[in-house]
């Protein structure tokens, strides 16, 4: 059993580009990157906003080894984040890998490496997936579903289905950087980051592994996806002109819904015996890990509403977990989707957890900066959270004009002493994943 587990690489990939470095210092200087959606044509659509990288920030041919890049052509979009989040977070890490050299020796001993990143539900390319549509199309203009069964999809690539396996993100970063420890793919929503890292940190705890690529990436940004966002209810509405980087209001009772954004991150778990060992920057321990699941009975279409009884309960077993009590926790990093009954029962476990302090515990909200990064999301708040507990600061809030019993209104960035960070983030399929980082020792 190792004594700690400890986060020594950040590597999240947002619509700021690819680091920590771009995301702290917009949410430092309150600057929000959501903006019209350019990746497609979103007239007609209720939602027309999302926060999305710029076209030339992540070329991903650049960024693997040039060994390795004919593997790019199957790599669909969020494979490319998970890619991109994986070489940052190693790089910020100082840890030598297959993919930085080659001929020298690896930092970690690729056996003792491991991998666990959170994937969503990949939708094909719309243009790719309708060069094969098209021709099983009637004289009619239909589908013909037994053209299409027989030889239609015989048009597809012969390697299509290899792009769109959500286990292929975790598939390419294990090959990438020769990762051969314990790996798995989870894939339960917005909370899929926040079990990955659980996982990485039982692996890491139990002694079958010296170190973890973990965290997660997803893009809901393909017209698929974006379409079951808004079948669901859970998109914001916004008027014509309305200024979009004021749209996505955590816990404000005036909230119309989440606002989507493309990325994830990867970071780097080490045993605080190894990292000590290599004298490793660490950024903070993760003291604990507790999941639960929402009870379905609130489900309405494609989305459950969270249960707060079971969210409050994987905060208690987290807090617990930590060896710490409710008035240890300085800041807490929810999910805080804008989705008006997520967030209503979101405040609910948090009442029920800190009490009257929950009016006072500062709530960090990123997603009013980075979009909601869905698989992604929970490792980006994990970084976020990293960074507070490094710099000793929290950054800026956007939008929120009210948050009734929560303190989670607009105001800048400011200093301030914190010795423990609890993570929370809930999901579309009712799962909870509640991590808490703590401060390293001296």
């Amino acid at each position: 059993m190792s004594d700690s587990v400890v986060i020594t690489g950040l590597g999240p990939v947002t619509a700021y580009g690819i680091g920590i470095a771009p995301l702290w210092n917009a949410m430092l200087e309150g600057r929000s990157a959501i903006g019209p959606i350019t990746v497609f044509d979103p007239t007609g659509l209720p939602c027309r906003i999302a926060a999305t990288m710029p076209d030339d920030v992540l070329e991903i041919r650049k960024i693997v080894p040039k060994s390795y890049r004919k593997a790019t052509k199957v790599m669909c979009r969020d494979v490319e984040l998970a890619v991109a989040a994986a070489a940052a977070a190693v790089d910020d890490a100082g840890v030598v890998t297959k993919a930085v050299d080659p001929d020298a020796e690896p930092t970690i001993d690729p056996d003792r490496f491991g991998c666990h990143i959170g994937a969503g539900l990949i939708s094909a390319d719309v243009n790719e997936l309708a060069q094969a549509l098209i021709t099983s199309r009637t004289d009619s203009g239909g589908l013909d579903i037994g053209h299409w069964g027989e030889q239609g999809m015989q048009n597809l690539t012969p390697l299509w289905l290899l792009k769109y396996l959500p286990n292929m993100l975790a598939c390419h970063v294990t090959i990438v950087h020769d990762c051969r420890g314990p790996s798995n793919t989870i894939t339960c929503c917005e909370a899929s980051s926040g079990l990955s890292i659980g996982e990485s940190l039982r692996v890491i705890e139990r002694g079958d592994a010296d170190a973890c690529l973990t965290g997660g990436a997803e893009y809901k940004l393909n017209p698929l996806t974006f379409l079951r966002q808004i079948f669901a209810g859970r998109l914001a509405t916004a008027a014509n002109g309305a200024d979009p980087t004021t749209i996505m209001r955590p816990f404000d009772p005036d909230s119309t819904g989440t606002v989507l954004g493309e990325g994830g991150g990867i970071l780097v778990l080490e045993s605080g015996r190894n990292a000590a060992d290599r004298s490793a920057n660490v950024y903070c321990e993760v003291a604990s890990f507790a999941a639960s699941q929402s009870r379905c009975a609130d489900a309405t279409g494609l989305n459950i509403t969270p249960d707060d009884e079971s969210l409050a309960t994987a905060m208690k077993q987290a807090i617990d977990r930590a060896g710490i009590a409710p008035q240890d926790i300085d800041a807490v990093i929810p999910f805080g989707s804008g989705v008006p009954n997520n967030d209503a029962a979101e405040a609910r476990a948090l009442r029920t957890v800190f009490g009257n302090r929950a009016i006072e515990i500062p709530l960090v909200t990123t997603i009013p900066f980075a979009g909601n990064c869905a698989a992604g999301n929970g490792a980006v708040a994990l970084a976020v959270g990293a960074m507070c507990l490094k710099q000793q600061k929290i950054p800026a809030r956007l939008n929120t004009t009210a948050a009734d019993g929560l303190n989670a209104t607009a105001g800048p960035a400011s200093d301030m002493a914190l010795r423990s960070v609890m993570v929370s983030t809930t999901s579309q399929g009712g799962q909870n994943a509640v991590v808490v980082l703590r401060a390293p020792a001296a």
